[in-house]
């Protein structure tokens, strides 16, 4: 046999990296076909727009600065993406607890990364706030990075008590 046998928990989180790079890639896509650059979709007046804005930094628009070389953040990317993996092999055959999370942060990285690659900046779109404060536009996959490291804290915090 060429690969051994996987445990349910690293397949488990492979599929949940799979779905969020797909579901990150079809929103990115329909963002920028359907909302011209810089412009905004009221969906939920006072709280949730869509708006279309690009980032050439990283989550959350941190590193969004002229100069900064989008080669190095996208090594930097490949380089935690297969720290995620090593973990996913390591650790998250141990736990769904951990493995999910895991997926959602591979995921997540891999959409990012792809934007990057393809375009040199990644496609944000969801633009939250109430009233003139306003959280930094995000995506899918900025989404499933702070979903799955929240998770993980939350599992760790669980074990200790």
């Amino acid at each position: 046999m060429i690969f051994p046998k996987l445990r349910k928990e690293i397949i488990y989180s492979l599929v949940v990296g799979f779905f969020v790079v797909v579901f990150d890639q079809v929103t990115k896509f329909l963002v920028i076909t359907n909302i011209p650059l810089y412009s905004r979709k009221v969906i939920i007046p006072n709280f949730v727009n869509l708006v279309h804005i690009k980032n050439k930094g990283i989550a959350f628009g941190i590193f969004n600065k002229p100069g900064t070389e989008c080669y190095i953040l996208a090594a930097i990317t490949i380089i935690a993406i297969f720290f995620i993996i090593y973990m996913i092999f390591t650790e998250g055959k141990k736990s769904l607890f951990i493995s999910i999370p895991l997926g959602l942060i591979l995921g997540g990285a891999i959409g990012n990364l792809i934007d990057r690659i393809l375009s040199g900046e990644v496609t944000d779109f969801i633009d939250l706030y109430i009233g003139k404060y306003h959280w930094p536009a995000f995506n899918v996959a900025d989404m499933a990075i702070s979903i799955g490291g929240l998770m993980i804290l939350l599992s760790i915090f669980m074990r200790k008590a």
